[in-house]
């Protein structure tokens, strides 16, 4: 494969337009209680990439699955793993702008040698939105693979997004396979004030060899931020024994340590703490940045540590130097993508280098070309065909899932549908 690493980009073409000056209230309050996928957003809201470029910002941290892999204890491993679930969230931190929804068909590929995988992704399905990823290590020494169905909930001020799907993560050398969900994902102060974001709810890892699970819980805010970006969580064994702690946030970094220790933590904390409990408000204001963040227990193991944003990131939508990368269309990829990549689709381009009203006639015609291939269809006995995934039960849960039916690499882009 040619080299494929954009290492040398940590800015975007032009910086992106403030965004003061369009109130989101005079389109929102025509859909309080929609499901928020059938709104059109006018393109200032966005950010200058596809969500299926969005997802393959899972892959920022891939160390961390090598380092899984060179662990021989399965509890070592699932210390890995459990970072490598909250460090592929991080990168949301942040991010206020909405990426923009893949038309049906819509591809996008990344190809990181100096990460050690490829990545292929794909819209498999429009009405519900489900997004199929497929990552592989160059070395065959893991797999990760997911479909993402994202349902939005606009909340009055806040906006809730709940990727439903599952997540797994093989590592064939251990004959090994883990699952799980992301947390839920919410957008405050949406109408005013200063847009934030948190991330709460269960997230648990399960090893489906060992039994073993990681159980972590992203709190939310609280009325005084005191729980901000928080998680905590235990490695269970299969009798549900506490083997290790797990703490940190996910915008940061996240330890382990003797369970003991842990609750002994949290016992003298709570002691200290006066905090009344106040009744679960929604916090208006963005709490604020706390000046000590993690409060490191004695004798704990720093197991991930976030990658520090470009200084100008706040110019770039808070794109980290990983985000900024990936609309790259080098010319060694020309022609040798699919005409379907994100790449090549003219409204996030055209974003992207500052024409604003250009993006949003793109934006426009692309979905209005998607609306009338989709009424051909239903004229015709032509039954829409995904490419790369087709639909099928995870191998290790069961659930419903969208699995890689290969072929993708064999770069034959023949029978490709015109989206764009």
């Amino acid at each position: 494969t040619s080299r494929r690493c954009s290492c040398h980009i940590n800015s975007l073409p032009t910086p992106m337009f403030s965004r003061n000056d369009v109130s989101i209230w005079s389109i929102l309050k025509k859909c309080i209680g929609m499901e928020l996928s059938k709104i059109a957003m006018p393109v200032i809201f966005n950010e200058p990439l596809s969500f299926l470029q969005r997802l393959s910002e899972y892959m920022e941290h891939t160390y961390l699955i090598h380092q899984a892999n060179a662990a021989t204890d399965s509890v070592e491993r699932m210390k890995c793993v459990a970072a490598f679930a909250v460090s592929a969230v991080a990168s949301q931190w942040e991010r206020t702008g909405k990426p923009f929804n893949p038309l049906l068909g819509e591809t996008y590929e990344l190809v990181r040698d100096d990460l050690g995988f490829r990545w292929v992704s794909e819209q498999v399905s429009h009405h519900p939105p489900v997004s199929a990823f497929h990552a592989e290590g160059f070395k065959e020494d893991f797999v990760f693979h997911g479909s993402i169905y994202p349902k939005l909930k606009f909340w009055g001020k806040s906006i809730e997004a709940e990727p439903k799907g599952i997540i797994t993560l093989e590592l064939p050398k251990f004959n090994e396979a883990y699952t799980w969900t992301n947390p839920t994902c919410c957008v405050h102060n949406i109408i005013v004030g200063q847009l934030w974001i948190e991330q709460y709810g269960n997230v648990e890892v399960i090893n489906h060899k060992t039994g073993e699970r990681c159980s972590m819980t992203f709190k939310p805010c609280g009325l005084f931020g005191k729980e901000l970006h928080k998680v905590e969580g235990y490695i269970l064994d299969k009798s549900k024994k506490k083997l290790c702690a797990i703490y940190g946030k996910w915008t940061e970094c996240l330890y382990t340590v003797d369970p003991a220790a842990f609750d002994a933590h949290k016992k003298s904390d709570k002691k200290n703490s006066d905090d009344k409990k106040g009744s679960k408000q929604e916090p208006e204001e963005m709490p604020p940045p706390d000046a000590e963040t993690v409060q490191v227990i004695p004798g704990s193991e720093l197991i991930w540590k976030i990658t520090p944003r470009p200084d100008n990131s706040a110019k770039f939508y808070a794109f980290s130097t990983f985000a900024m990368q990936l609309n790259e269309l080098e010319k060694s990829m020309e022609g040798v993508v699919p005409p379907t990549d994100s790449r090549l689709r003219p409204d996030i381009r055209a974003m992207e280098n500052g024409d604003i009203d250009l993006a949003s006639a793109e934006k426009k015609r692309l979905e209005e070309k998607q609306r009338t291939a989709r009424k051909n269809r239903s004229k015709s006995t032509d039954e829409w065909k995904t490419r790369w995934f087709q639909q099928g039960p995870n191998p290790h849960n069961k659930a419903q899932d969208w699995l890689y039916v290969k072929g993708y690499w064999d770069r034959n882009y023949t029978q490709l549908p015109d989206i764009y």
